[in-house]
């Protein structure tokens, strides 16, 4: 007896824990992260940074999360307060998992492709380099959107509202369903674009070391060439190698954050059929809705990644739009 009222207060505890959790977390998330995409727009849409191919998708990039933290965070912040009409109204339910699973999978493909633009731009090859260019930046951003689509149109069967006994009431409607998901979103959003990233982030320190090497010149080499090259360098001393930091510490943390929730949900799918006390399934949700929403988090963090490691360029841009938004608040005033 005492064993069993000592189980039912944990599970209790549990519960009333991941209420709190589902109501007070998702408003620092949604806030600092709506604030922080908003600004990395303002900022990134400058004259001097949206030119950039690189800095192109971090504004595309920023603009899907932003879609995110709307479709995924802020609707659990409602639900947590009053009635999720998604929760209960099937094409509500089918259409907000669609526009959330794509608008994740755009923000980190277009992280993965802002990754490979900086190993274009960065390479010795001048055929390599000519293919970092903000036409292609676009093309490729298109097309990232339309395959994300193509990918999750299986989310209209798939998932159904009013569901019970699962960790969400709009959830996959069988267990082949929320494998497929499950799977589509960890191979698609998670690890090809990760392992992508990880790899051209690599390649990519080794073009700047080689790119370091040729400043020791043999005598032969004439001097104009020369300068050239220390244009160049100099060039990636200023802008370039600070985008490869922000690019490599938003790889790591996405893959912090996003992989834990994936591997929960496919071992917690596929063993659904276990049987399971009620102990253990309430330690399941409560786990399940602890690293949901740790998963947005990656899509709040990038303004204060680009503050804190993309170097003066991106600090100056946003002293000028803070300036400029301080200007025509005071201009209103008066």
């Amino acid at each position: 007896m005492p064993s069993n009222s000592s189980e039912a207060d944990i599970i209790l505890n549990l519960s009333l824990i991941s209420a709190q959790i589902n109501r007070y977390l998702p408003i620092a998330i949604l806030l600092f992260g709506t604030i922080g995409n908003i600004l990395n727009c303002l900022v990134l849409s400058q004259k001097s940074l949206r030119s950039n191919p690189c800095s192109w998708f971090f504004l595309a990039s920023s603009i899907s999360s932003l879609i995110t933290l709307i479709s995924g965070v802020a609707v659990r912040l409602l639900a947590g307060w009053s009635t999720d009409l998604t929760n209960t109204v099937p094409w509500l339910c089918k259409l907000r998992i669609f526009v959330l699973f794509v608008s994740r999978t755009t923000a980190s493909w277009l992280i993965m492709l802002a990754t490979v633009d900086r190993w274009f731009s960065s390479s010795i090859d001048a055929n390599r380099r000519h293919m970092s260019k903000l036409k292609n930046a676009q093309l490729g951003a298109l097309l990232v959107v339309i395959l994300s689509s193509l990918a999750y149109t299986q989310v209209f069967y798939c998932y159904e509202a009013n569901l019970t006994n699962t960790p969400l009431q709009c959830y996959g409607r069988t267990i082949w369903c929320r494998l497929l998901i499950d799977f589509t979103f960890a191979t698609i959003g998670v690890l090809i674009p990760s392992i992508i990233m990880l790899s051209f982030g690599m390649m990519t320190i080794l073009n700047i070391r080689a790119v370091a090497k040729r400043r020791i010149q043999p005598m032969s080499i004439s001097i104009e060439t020369q300068d050239t090259t220390n244009r160049q360098q100099s060039c990636w001393k200023k802008s370039d190698q600070h985008l490869i930091v922000m690019l490599l510490v938003q790889v790591v943390l996405l893959t912090l954050f996003s992989l834990p929730q994936v591997i929960q949900n496919i071992y917690a799918n596929s063993t659904m059929y276990v049987v399971r006390s009620q102990l253990q399934i309430a330690i399941n949700n409560f786990i399940f809705n602890l690293l949901l929403l740790l998963t947005y988090v990656t899509n709040g963090m990038p303004f204060y990644i680009y503050t804190l490691a993309g170097g003066s360029i991106f600090r100056k841009a946003l002293y000028k739009v803070l300036k400029q938004l301080t200007q025509k608040i005071l201009y209103r005033k008066d």
